[in-house]
């Protein structure tokens, strides 16, 4: 039954029913208004616009622009849009927003059919790609579960959507969103991150099932990761394909096709600790940050740039080829070599064998990351033995692998103790520029950078060093001495002469050259009477070593300490006609915008005069031709020019090996963390045996790929002027016999 209306009632419910609807459309206005006006939370400027603020990661790069690894807090780097594939973004638009061509930021046709599609079963999210971008980039949170803030944060979205389409096009708008989507596990942001994590390639190689992938990740990452859920991703990706079916951007062919392909995961999760140039990327950091405070380097606003958040761009010397040879090299031998020194030591009584050794596994002990956490916990040293002296799981480095195993903490000290330890530099000696550096055998098990941070005595390298003083004044490769002992009486101090092993001593008279080339103490002790330990001192410092050099004779020895950085560095002036140029690895720092912020220019010295160098060169070719270095051609093959010097410390503790041609000065230094840890004898522990062949091994490869530009056929230069010294030993006999007729005619 149908009751009839007045007509001053159907008035009076219109007016209701209008004042109803007005007052929820004036209630809506206002709340946008308070919204626009930021009283609900401030909104973006043109400026936040223009310049939107995300945890970017710098970019260190090789001198080739390969991307050698990033300082993150969030591994994300930006790419443009040429640099992303089509099929990327037709994968996006086809499953996020069909519509996102044609609307302005906000699909309203999109968003009152959304409750619809919701009731009848098919789920589906209201906000386009520029609203999701809106939240990305400028809420600073996630989506609210409280109805009522949700509601306020999805039309600040909406406000926030409009101006971002009135201020950018888009492509561009495309490009912010996939630069800055969260793909969920391994710290992996952004399109560029999520290809090279999951597919090891860049986003422009990204194929439609790649792409349907990545894209089905985006609005659940953990739910779609192909790693730990791969039936999930596989059905995931799937569906986006149907999606781009759909939408006409892949054919019913192309569907069944992709849809039949494995997940084909090529997994390279980015970890600080991993790839390539570990330690290098380490020291580079501090040097960045300390040049940016000692230069006051900041961002226009001046605060800190904040090299983990701001997307610098690093522009390195490393050759990305040659830091991948040097490494390889590294782990080629020094697996052969541990397994040497695990032999030698074996059915020893480590304790009573080795000089310290209770304080020495004591002090690696309390070294430990476990041993400072059992500290924070209150425990007391007895408790703490107790717990190092108790079975536990550990990861172990081995040459064949990480491995997880079972044992006592004390023991995994004594094994990372008999663990041995190699570094590796390799620089242009022309330029300066650094090609390689490897600091240590594993970054993520020994963080210690051997290259830089480390100084370790550096035994007969420190050799050439007096010889070169003395061919400056005027001595000749071919000059005799008596390989006898002789004495050094310096005033103030003892008197001091080397020992000579007999097994290594060359009876009888030798030339300068020959001395040198087969490492003989006697003669370069003799050498070093001659010239005086002060004039060394002023070379070696010339030639860049920073670490204190005393002024006695031994350091004609190497009784002093150097890191391979400086020794290699001082190397380079021989090959460099006697100029040090210093050792470079960092060329210059960007903004994420390609603005300059520091560019390095570095210093070169005069350490000696071009033909001193020279022939400093053609006596360490001796050591490779003739002397400790010979191997260097009968085991490897290695017959060019090449100059060097073998070094070996006391009770063998540290080997060395610095090689030099005309186009490249490498260093090698191995040994174990603490001195007294070292191989027993001379034939395993020498420079010859424990870091020359990793040199060898590393040139062979240079070598083997021409497109580096590195040639064998090419020898040291001699100066323009030509070269008074005589270097024929023949002529050289033969003048000094004629001195000796003239001296006897006249009276002398």
């Amino acid at each position: 039954m149908f009751v009839k209306l007045t007509p001053q009632e159907i008035k009076r419910y219109n007016r209701n029913l209008w004042g109803f609807i007005i007052g929820c459309f004036s209630f809506f206005v206002l709340l946008l208004l308070c919204i626009n006006f930021g009283l609900f939370g401030a909104l973006p400027s043109f400026r936040d616009l223009e310049n939107p603020k995300s945890n970017l990661a710098s970019e260190i790069f090789s001198e080739d622009k390969q991307v050698l690894g990033k300082y993150y807090v969030q591994n994300r780097s930006n790419v443009t849009y040429s640099q992303i594939s089509p099929n990327v973004i037709h994968a996006l638009v086809a499953t996020e927003d069909n519509r996102f061509f044609q609307h302005s930021g906000i699909d309203f046709g999109r968003t009152f059919t959304i409750v619809f599609y919701n009731l009848i079963g098919h789920k589906q999210g209201g906000s386009t790609i520029t609203q999701q971008l809106a939240l990305n980039l400028f809420s600073g949170r996630e989506r609210s579960h409280n109805p009522v803030k949700r509601i306020i944060q999805k039309l600040q979205e909406w406000i926030i959507a409009v101006r971002i389409e009135r201020n950018y096009t888009k492509e561009e708008i495309l490009t912010m969103y996939l630069n800055t989507v969260d793909f969920g596990a391994y710290n992996t942001f952004g399109i560029s991150s999520a290809a090279n994590t999951y597919f090891h390639k860049s986003p422009s190689d990204l194929t439609p099932d790649q792409a349907a992938l990545l894209v089905r990740m985006v609005n659940a990452p953990s739910l779609y990761n192909p790693v730990r859920h791969p039936d999930n991703a596989t059905t995931g990706r799937n569906f986006v394909l149907y999606r781009m079916k759909e939408e006409g951007f892949i054919t019913d062919g192309q569907y069944e096709e992709y849809k039949a392909k494995p997940l084909g995961i090529n997994f390279h999760p980015t970890d600080h600790t991993e790839g390539l140039a570990t330690y290098f990327r380490q020291v580079l950091k501090k040097d960045i940050q300390k040049i940016f405070e000692e230069k006051s380097i900041s961002k226009p606003d001046g605060t800190p740039w904040d090299l983990d958040r701001d997307g610098l761009r690093i522009y390195t010397t490393i050759n990305y080829d040659m830091q991948q040879y040097a490494e390889q090299a590294q782990r080629e031998y020094m697996k052969q070599l541990q397994a040497q020194f695990n032999d030698h030591w074996k059915g020893y009584n480590l304790r009573k064998t080795i000089q310290n050794y209770n304080l020495l596994i004591d002090q690696g002990m309390k070294r430990s990351d476990r041993y400072r956490a059992l500290k924070l916990q209150g425990k007391s040293d007895d408790e703490i033995r107790e717990d190092f002296n108790t079975p536990a799981s550990l990861e172990l480095f081995t040459w064949h692998g990480v491995i997880d195993t079972t044992m006592r903490p004390i023991d995994s000290i004594v094994y990372s103790k008999f663990t041995l330890r190699n570094a590796v530099m390799s620089m242009d000696p022309t330029t300066g520029n650094i090609k390689a550096w490897v600091g240590g055998i594993d970054f993520k098990h020994f963080k210690y950078d051997q290259v830089r941070m480390g100084t370790r005595q550096v035994g007969s390298t420190a050799k050439p060093f007096t010889y070169a003083v003395a061919i400056a004044n005027g001595y000749s490769p071919c000059m005799q001495v008596n390989n006898v002992p002789d004495t050094i009486t310096v005033p103030g101090s003892p008197p001091w002469c080397p020992r000579s092993s007999p097994s290594e001593t060359i009876p009888g008279m030798l030339t300068l050259r020959s001395a040198l080339a087969h490492s003989q103490n006697w003669i370069t002790a003799h050498i070093m009477k001659e010239v005086t330990p002060g004039p060394v001192v002023t070379l070696i410092k010339k030639m860049g070593i920073t670490s204190p050099v005393p002024e006695v004779p031994s350091i004609c020895l190497g009784t002093f300490n150097a890191s391979v950085f400086d020794m290699t560095g001082a190397y380079s002036v021989f090959a460099n006609r006697g100029l040090w140029t210093e050792p470079t690895y960092l060329l210059r720092i960007e903004d994420k915008n390609g603005n300059v912020l520091y560019e390095n220019k570095p210093r070169v010295v005069q350490a000696m005069e071009e033909q001193a160098a020279y022939v400093m060169t053609y006596m360490l070719k001796g050591v490779v031709q003739e002397g400790t270095g010979a191997r260097m051609g009968y085991k490897y093959g290695l017959h060019n020019p090449i100059g060097g010097k073998t070094g070996t410390t006391n009770d063998n503790s540290d080997g060395w090996f610095i090689g030099i041609t005309p186009q490249l000065v490498t260093g090698v230094w191995t040994g174990c963390e603490d001195r007294d840890i070292h191989f027993r004898s001379t034939r395993l522990g020498e420079g010859a045996n424990t870091a020359l062949p990793i040199f060898a091994i590393y040139m062979k490869k240079i070598y083997a790929n021409t497109g580096l530009g590195y040639k064998k056929n090419i020898d040291f230069a001699p100066p323009a002027n030509g070269v008074t010294t005589v270097l024929d030993c023949n002529q050289y006999n033969q003048q000094q016999q004629g001195t000796d007729e003239v001296d006897k005619k006249l009276g002398f």
